[in-house]
């Protein structure tokens, strides 16, 4: 509709005009079903490291009043001369300190990443965290480049689009009183989503999105149609306590979780306190569960599953199952002979009604062999013969239940109790309050109103881990990542279990809006240096992340306290073993990455390409190199081919070495070198690069 609108408005016949309005204005009354939204919102990022020039589009740095997209005529010292693209004969003129180049949503975008610090805290570990500076649809955009397919957990917690100044789009806030605040929220997160379902494994992943009441309906919705295949639920989740009063409402304590398994991913059962226990005394979640094995709840019936019902043969002692029979489809039961010394055991429900078992009769002897079937009292009916399921028999084959022993139908006994489960759905957790675990975790870290609403740290570590603690290599992105949070979560896990997660985090630069207000009354606009440095990425996130991994508040001075729940405790004073590298994403110029040019700036691409092993590299002095061998960084790269025999003798020498960039025009020569290495990765440059985000613009 905000397309047809801004058509409408361009028709100069007054009267038609009006007509049009009208009749368009009827059509958008009409009831709609399901999930309704513009999908087609605009949105563009602007690049202020970007040199303007002619054909380039650009925006006005102060675009309060105008947030037009403008084409750049031509560049006369520090003017440029623009139109709009509908109004090409009204040039007007603006100078270069005005205006920042813009990129729009589907234009092709080639991105590289330049280092601005880092931090190691651990020269010994090859485990290199990332923060990228960046608007996150292009991050994402790269991110497909680098790991598509390849990433285990994704964990969000994107802006709640609550109507006060927590969000921007087109670098504008958007308000309460926006009429199309919903659709602009949900094109936004749509576009995000889409890019991140590619990065997702296919085979076994997760997604975790957090949000609150005013949009998390509609973000259901949306989940549900980008990922029709996966598995979908909710978690309530108590995050203030102490509540937030709503005029004439409930008061707020709690949100929501959204958690989308792909795949094989489940929920994986961890040492829990009792406080996860709806009822603290409740032992079920922790002793081996059996259940019945006749089927309740839903298709119960025996018509609904014909070939689940069948005859059990239990010994006349009720101590043993002697045989199964095969699925019976007669009318009557008397006509199944029981063999000599057995009674059949019909699935009979309590009111009388022919049921169906759980399982099929082929499976049911194995189980009651290996003492996973128990046999209860004859009844009237039959007999109450219960079952362990996959869940239950993974925890005896693992060893995280012993058997005690069996009992006299061969049944397995366990006295094990164990600590670990998987919760329900509704969360009252102590340490996930955001106040103490959040706001006033972050500002002993970082100082006091540098960030609001921070996610509580053990709430974010909690609900990651039940996804990624059979993992412990496992890579989580977080796209949303605010204050840092997440990174500091995975870095928690790791120190916990010894794991060697890797965590990718990605948020833009934004000031606050009384920043904003403060910086633009000194005459300072997006872009310039004092304006930068208040931004989130370089006054927020990554600080925190250098004090959690140094173990110091931004002003040097140890931080107090211990992590909770950590056994034997860990001093927060003692910082992390890990190290994390800090990037701004940048665009390149595709005619110069294809000539060679820009490959110093591609080199941390590279390297996260190749999984971000050992300090990023870095290149020195003005002359080209003709290869690389990077052996602590676990790739190679060869810039001038008709060395080729000399990169192939260096590589022998490093068989650690299993990714390998080969920079060539031609497509034949690329593939025989590729078949004369023993490499497990081969990369063409820059054709890959190139071709990747040539062929993917307009397409997420």
């Amino acid at each position: 509709m905000a397309a047809i609108n801004d058509l409408i408005s361009q028709i100069q016949d007054e009267t038609l005009r009006n007509r049009i309005q009208e009749e368009v204005s009827k059509m958008a009354k009409q009831k709609k079903f399901g999930l309704v939204f513009e999908e087609h919102m605009p949105e563009s990022t602007p690049l202020y490291d970007m040199p303007i020039k002619r054909g380039c589009n650009v925006m006005r740095r102060d675009s309060k009043d105008d947030k037009s997209i403008y084409v750049v005529l031509k560049v006369e010292d520090d003017t440029a001369v623009c139109v709009k693209p509908e109004q090409k004969d009204e040039a007007v003129t603006f100078e270069l300190k005005d205006i920042v180049r813009v990129a729009e949503f589907g234009e092709p975008i080639y991105p590289y990443l330049k280092p601005l610090d880092s931090v190691c805290n651990a020269p010994d570990s090859d485990l290199w965290h990332t923060l990228i500076e960046a608007d996150n649809y292009h991050a994402l955009q790269l991110l497909d480049y680098l790991y598509a397919g390849k990433v285990d957990c994704i964990y969000i917690d994107p802006p709640y689009n609550t109507g006060a100044k927590d969000w921007k789009y087109n670098n504008d806030y958007v308000d309460s009183a926006d009429t199309y605040r919903h659709s602009k929220w949900l094109s936004f997160m749509q576009r995000r989503l889409q890019l991140a379902k590619k990065l997702l494994n296919p085979a076994d992943s997760v997604l975790i999105v957090t949000i609150d009441e005013k949009e998390y309906l509609h973000l259901g919705c949306l989940l549900e149609e980008i990922f029709p295949e996966a598995n979908m639920q909710m978690v309530s989740s108590v995050i203030n306590p102490a509540g937030v009063s709503r005029h004439g409402a409930f008061a707020r304590v709690d949100e929501y979780i959204y958690i989308i398994r792909i795949g094989t991913s489940e929920a994986q059962r961890v040492n829990l306190s009792d406080e996860w226990r709806i009822r603290p005394n409740d032992k079920r979640a922790t002793m081996l569960r059996w259940n019945t094995l006749i089927r309740t709840g839903t298709n119960v019936r025996r018509s609904d599953r014909k070939n689940l019902f069948y005859p059990i043969f239990v010994r006349e002692d009720g101590k043993a199952i002697y045989s199964v029979g095969e699925p019976y489809y007669g009318t009557n039961l008397n006509e199944v002979q029981a063999p000599e010394g057995t009674v059949a055991i019909w699935p009979i429900r309590s009111n009388g009604e022919e049921g169906n078992w759980q399982i099929a009769n082929t499976g049911l002897m194995e189980l009651a062999q290996k003492g996973y079937v128990h046999l209860g009292r004859f009844t009237e009916t039959g007999m109450a013969i219960s079952y362990l399921k996959k869940g239950e028999i993974k925890k005896i084959e693992s060893g995280a239940f012993e058997i005690s022993g069996y009992a006299e139908d061969g049944s397995v006994m366990s006295d094990t109790v164990a600590t670990e489960l998987v919760p329900g759905t509704q969360w009252r957790i102590s340490s996930h309050d955001a106040t103490l675990n959040g706001t006033k975790l972050l500002n002993s870290i970082i100082g006091e109103k540098r960030f609001t609403f921070p996610k509580s740290l053990y709430a974010v570590h909690d609900t990651i881990r039940f996804f990624v603690a059979n993992k412990p290599n496992a890579l989580i992105v977080d796209f949303f990542a605010g204050s840092g949070t997440t990174m500091h979560a995975v870095n928690l896990l790791n120190a916990e279990d010894g794991g060697h997660r890797r965590c990718i985090m990605v948020t833009n630069n934004e000031v606050s809006a009384d920043e904003a207000k403060m910086l633009q009354d000194k005459g300072c606009q997006p872009g310039d240096v004092e304006w930068e440095k208040l931004g989130i990425a370089h006054y927020v996130t990554w600080p925190r992340t250098v004090c959690a991994i140094e173990g110091h508040d931004v002003n040097g001075n140890p931080l107090k306290g211990d992590y909770l729940g950590s056994e034997p405790p860990m001093h927060m004073a003692d910082g992390f073993k890990a190290n994390a590298a800090f990037f701004k994403l940048g665009f390149l110029d595709p005619t110069a990455v294809s000539l060679g040019m820009r490959f110093s700036e591609m080199l941390p691409t590279l390297w996260l390409k190749t999984g971000a092993k050992g300090k990023c590299p870095e290149l020195t002095g003005e002359q080209m190199p003709d290869m690389l061998i990077l052996p602590e960084n676990q790739f190679a790269v060869l810039i001038n081919e008709n060395i080729f025999a000399d990169f192939a003798e260096k590589l022998v020498e490093h068989p650690e070495i299993q990714t390998v960039f080969l920079a060539t025009d031609y497509e034949v020569n690329y593939q025989s070198m590729v078949k004369n290495l023993n490499v497990t990765e081969a990369y063409q440059l820059y054709r890959d690069y190139l071709d990747h985000f040539r062929v993917n613009r307009g397409r997420n």
